[in-house]
């Protein structure tokens, strides 16, 4: 009889743990191993447990994800990081499996997998098909406006918002004022980007959910393009994903607002193509769950597909 996969989360206490722990409770194909606080005080027992795993999800803070990695001397073992400390490595295997046609391929086969950002999960899905079919100029300048539920702050701002004092917690915060959110390499590279775009994230007093835009301008765009042939490029390009809707045109037309947490609790990701022909103005957008599609329900569909070598 042969012995199902071992998975080892590492960091299953952080939000993003214990949501990959839900989604796999009952699973039967494979084995949990979970590393209690007081089996944590060293380094020396989880270096010991992702040796010893067949593929380990980190759910850790970046510098904490690149020691697991280093501590890592058993050349079988595959990662999934759910950090952003891989993100842009060309070792590492951007786990979008939507990204094109080959990458389930990639990912199933990869000893190490890069989890995508939350924000940069939408602004991919809509920006590479566009620049891959040439609708979007890789020198586009781009503006990406996104706005996340509080838990896509981490435990600070859910305390902030759930704790004592959540009474008193702002409404909505604009952040990254800066303009060195560590996001946006990730989203310029695997967009197909060549000039840094500017990324405008906030949040929101609700807890998860992100709605996700991109403002363009036809007439800034290549000869030819359109909302019309925006959406029909995306349609395309997503055409037969289980986890990736476009918007029909018509759905687009008719919408008055888009709720970020229409898709909460869920590992899917809804993109829409909202056109004003008379003004030469489009408005890409993304919608879905920063902690579903936008981490813990990535990382299941990247395991999914790894897990696949132990099914043959």
């Amino acid at each position: 009889m042969t012995t199902s996969p071992l998975v080892f989360i590492d960091g299953d206490q952080g939000t993003t743990g214990l949501q990959i722990h839900e989604r796999l409770r009952g699973r039967t194909d494979l084995r949990l191993l979970t590393l209690p606080a007081t089996q944590r005080t060293t380094a020396a027992r989880p270096a010991e447990a992702i040796n010893h795993c067949d593929i380990a999800i980190l759910c850790l803070p970046d510098a904490a994800a690149r020691e697991a990695v280093a501590a890592i001397t058993n050349p079988a073992v595959q990662v999934i990081d759910a950090s952003s400390a891989h993100r842009t490595d060309p070792q590492w295997v951007y786990g979008f499996p939507e990204l094109d046609a080959a990458q389930p391929a990639r990912i199933a086969g990869a000893q190490r997998v890069s989890n995508p950002g939350c924000y940069p999960t939408g602004a991919v899905a809509l920006l590479r098909p566009l620049v891959q079919a040439g609708l979007l100029g890789r020198e586009h300048a781009v503006t990406v406006h996104a706005v996340s539920g509080y838990s896509g702050g981490g435990r600070a701002r859910v305390e902030e918002h759930e704790g004592p004092g959540g009474a008193q917690a702002p409404a909505f915060q604009l952040y990254g004022l800066k303009l060195e959110h560590k996001h946006t390499p990730e989203i310029a590279q695997h967009a197909g980007l060549a000039q840094r775009p500017i990324f405008v994230p906030a949040y929101g007093a609700f807890r998860q959910g992100i709605v996700l835009s991109i403002p363009l301008f036809v007439h800034q765009l290549p000869a030819g393009a359109s909302g019309e042939r925006l959406h029909a490029c995306l349609q395309q390009h997503y055409a037969g994903a289980a986890h990736v809707e476009v918007m029909p045109l018509a759905q687009a037309e008719a919408a008055e607002h888009l709720d970020p947490q229409a898709l909460n609790g869920t590992n899917q990701l809804r993109l829409g193509v909202f056109a004003n022909a008379r003004h030469g103005q489009v408005l890409l957008t993304a919608v879905f769950d920063n902690l579903g599609k936008g981490a813990s329900g990535a990382a299941v569909q990247n395991l999914d597909l790894m897990l696949g070598r132990f099914a043959r």
